[in-house]
């Protein structure tokens, strides 16, 4: 399964560890794909800069994170850009659409009242992973 993990769920893996570490623990050592963009890891760069996250993380934390991210997702370049929010979440669903994605999985309550992005499954945290493990 293709998943495409939006910012908020990535932070929350950073820094919380629970249901989002697992989830993209499951996703990066499994044969299922985490898709990625230049635009999320930007996003996420940014996030993870804010000294709120700064209380949680270091600076080293954030550098092994992203580069098990660069190592281990698939990266997919932006081509042509959907527009719905006008805002970063349109680059989550651009990047689900480039990459030929199944899920989104996001924390946002404007993205998972879309539900779908045409073929696209848009979850929470917990949808997600009772979705990939039905698909084992």
């Amino acid at each position: 399964m293709r998943v495409v993990l939006d910012t908020n769920v990535l932070v929350s893996a950073l820094i919380r560890g629970g249901k989002p570490r697992k989830l993209l623990n499951g996703l990066l050592g499994s044969e299922h794909e985490l898709i990625i963009s230049e635009s999320i890891i930007e996003e996420f760069s940014r996030v993870a800069a804010d000294e709120k996250i700064r209380n949680y993380v270091n600076e080293d934390d954030v550098v092994a994170f992203l580069q098990t991210l660069i190592v281990k997702a698939t990266f997919v370049p932006l081509r042509s850009r959907v527009r719905v929010f006008n805002n970063a979440d349109d680059d989550v669903l651009s990047t689900a659409k480039e990459g030929d994605a199944e899920l989104i999985v996001t924390g946002d309550r404007h993205m998972l009242a879309l539900k779908r992005l045409g073929r696209v499954k848009i979850l929470t945290v917990e949808q997600a992973i009772s979705t990939i493990k039905a698909a084992r």
